[in-house]
Parts: structure tokens; sequence; C-alpha cells
């Protein structure tokens, strides 16, 4: 009875501040979401060619308003890092992007 206890309390204990880490970050979430889907539905010749066509331009605001947070929060850019890396490095490269 208390190994099952102890496991059940465990159980909800672990979700319980699973669910906390996923809603510290609702806006960072939404954009990594967003950057995500961008990777996975673009095709191999539309990331190139966004790549060509924004080589030297300037980022838009907004865009370097978020990377100034995350360059200021490290649990905030570690989570983002976690989210959006895997899938957004496989893609680059399937596109041949990296070696």
């Amino acid at each position: 009875m208390t190994k099952r206890f102890f496991l059940w309390f465990s159980m909800v204990s672990a979700l319980f501040f699973v669910g906390i880490a996923v809603a510290q970050y609702p806006l960072m979430d939404m954009i990594a979401e967003k950057v995500v889907q961008k990777y996975q539905t673009s095709s191999c010749e539309q990331l190139w060619q966004e790549r060509a066509e924004h080589k030297g331009q300037p980022k838009p605001e907004r865009e370097q308003d978020f990377i100034a947070v995350l360059h200021n929060d490290a649990q905030m850019r570690s989570a983002f890092i976690n989210k959006v890396a895997a899938p957004v490095v496989n893609k680059m490269f399937e596109c041949g992007m990296i070696p």
C-alpha cells in the first residue's frame, strides 16, 4: 500500500512539474512551434531561397527583441533550443545546409 502511494505521489508530482515547465514560457513555446512548423513544412528549395534572400539583411525588430530575451534568460534559451534543435537541424541536414 505504501509503495502504491509513493508511486502515485511521485507520478503526480512529476506531471505537476512538467506542466509548470511547459507553461512557464507560453510565448516562447508559441515561437518555437512556429519555427519548427516552418522547417517541417518548407521544402529544401524554399529554405535555400530564403537563406539567400535574407543573407546580410538585418533581422526584423521583433525577432531581434526575442533573441535579446534569449541572450538574457539562460533557462528560456535552453528550453527554446531543446524544442527547436532536433527538427531544425534534421531538416537542415536533409537539405544539405550542414555537413
